[in-house]
């Protein structure tokens, strides 16, 4: 049985670039919160199959997890696979997906997350921790508004 959450947020910027903020691993570091690093594990734009390394110190340590791009739609959806077997986690699919819908002078994020593959305590655990991921979430997509609209007024 899967976890799942939604995040919605407004942001008042074009949808493309919505879009591309979502994949742009480089700007990550001036929004992403506790980003300790980004390793790209392949070359050239993004694209379906893409992976990459995501370090950030979570709890007071650092937990790396392996993300690949599932799917593009540009410039309406992301979504996103982290792979918790690779990771810091060590169990459990994660995948993350965006829904990007232009209304005027904002575009809607829409992120619905949804939580696989874990068993025993580690799913009595998740279900406990998916206010918490919901939450993280949310705070990351206020703090990607935050950073674009201020690029959007300079």
């Amino acid at each position: 049985m899967s976890i799942t959450f939604k995040v919605k947020q407004t942001l008042h910027v074009p949808q493309q670039v919505a879009y591309k903020s979502l994949l742009d691993l480089e700007a990550a570091k001036h929004w992403m919160q506790g980003l300790v690093r980004m390793e790209r594990l392949d070359d050239g734009p993004m694209k379906v199959g893409s992976e990459w390394k995501e370090t950030r110190k979570m709890f007071g340590k650092e937990a790396t997890e392996h993300f690949e791009v599932m799917e593009l739609q540009e410039p309406e959806k992301v979504v996103l696979r982290c792979d918790g077997t690779k990771g810091t986690t060590g169990k459990g699919e994660f995948l993350f997906t965006y829904e990007i819908t232009s209304s005027g002078e904002s575009t809607e994020v829409t992120l619905h997350g949804e939580i696989n593959g874990l068993t025993g305590i580690a799913k009595l655990f998740g279900k406990m921790m998916a206010g918490t991921f919901k939450e993280a979430c949310a705070k990351d997509l206020d703090a990607l508004k935050r950073y674009l609209e201020r690029l959007e007024q300079e």
